[in-house]
């Protein structure tokens, strides 16, 4: 197969690894409140390997406190690992909070930037933090690559690659940029309720013929699914 057409065939592949995911996961959308960009900016640096629900949790209360970048690089460094030290390396996330509020006062007047090149260039803001803020605040396309998102596009044969930068390149040059956000949010909807990293539910999933995983799975695993599949296809 030629690059050209190898191309080609996971274009064709991501659009329609992306209508099924649609039809499983209608309602998919960021789990992060928020109410601004800077909102989302906070919830996404605390989000760093913490569930997005205790970040919900945790944010409920810093954002009735402590609404603009001004008032967090104004709060000293005690005073805000104290509002978030359940999500986790309160430390480094709350040093980066107060450090990326101070840049987005004194380089962006007081408002969070709105490119790539702008955003990364923060404090404690990579790619992923970057693309979740520009997709879901700004509307501007992004993708973000999370553990799901990184797990399900090499599970299914989307791209080979481990790391999220270059993922994140491959599954844009497959799909087109106004798809980039809600792929993500399909692919962790889906990662979080049925293709878990331990054991995903095949039976429940409508990628089976497009997945490179379940095809690889041995023919005595894929009756099983399939019986799993027909069982509760029959109880329905």
């Amino acid at each position: 197969m030629t690059i050209k057409s190898k191309s080609n065939a996971l274009t064709k592949k991501a659009g329609e690894v992306f209508v099924r995911l649609q039809v499983m996961h209608p309602d998919a959308h960021i789990e992060l409140v928020f109410s601004n960009p800077w909102e989302l900016l906070v919830a996404t640096i605390l989000s760093a390997q913490c569930t997005d629900a205790r970040v919900n949790i945790v944010t409920k209360e810093l954002f009735v406190h402590v609404k603009t970048p001004k008032q967090y690089a104004d709060l000293s460094q005690a005073e805000l690992e104290n509002f978030v030290k359940s999500a986790g390396f309160f430390r480094q996330k709350a040093k980066n909070i107060r450090a990326a509020a101070l840049a987005i006062v004194e380089e962006h007047g007081g408002k969070v930037p709105q490119t790539m090149d702008e955003l990364v260039k923060l404090p404690g803001v990579g790619r992923k933090t970057a693309n979740v803020v520009l997709g879901n605040a700004f509307s501007t396309p992004g993708l973000p690559v999370d553990t799901h998102v990184t797990r399900l596009s090499n599970r299914i044969g989307l791209t080979t690659e481990s790391d999220a930068v270059k993922i994140e390149h491959d599954l844009m040059a497959i799909l087109e940029p106004e798809h980039w956000t809600q792929f993500s949010h399909a692919l962790i909807f889906h990662g979080r309720r049925i293709c878990k990293a331990r054991s995903p539910q095949c039976e429940e999933c409508l990628l089976q013929e497009l997945c490179d995983y379940f095809k690889s799975l041995p023919k005595e695993k894929v009756r099983s699914v399939k019986a799993k599949e027909d069982g509760r296809s029959a109880a329905r």
